[in-house]
């Protein structure tokens, strides 16, 4: 079941520019530079939304001299993915079921 914690991630993920991000990090850790010439946004922009994943506990950094790189922590997406999984599979188990109506 999909709790309130997955709903807001989801919500998270849901822009276009954050998925994005999200993306090509699932790729290679990558500082704001590389993701400024990725994704074409501005830093500022960049930086909001990195800020959003960061604290929605999506993304993790790690300082690399004078840069700051952005990591996506695969086991908040795997948690997400079992979740629909589990919402996939109670469908399948209930296909055919219907309430009557009153």
């Amino acid at each position: 079941m999909l709790t309130s914690a997955d709903t807001d991630l989801i919500r998270v993920l849901a822009d276009p520019l954050r998925l994005r991000i999200v993306t090509l990090l699932a790729e290679e850790a990558l500082c704001t530079t590389h993701l400024v010439e990725e994704t074409g946004a501005r830093q500022t922009n960049l930086s909001n939304h990195l800020r959003v994943l960061r604290e929605a506990g999506v993304v993790e950094t790690e300082p690399c001299g004078r840069y700051m790189y952005y990591k996506l922590r695969p086991d908040v997406i795997a948690r997400l993915a079992g979740q629909f999984a589990d919402l996939a599979e109670s469908a399948r188990t209930a296909a055919g079921k219907k309430r009557a109506c009153p």
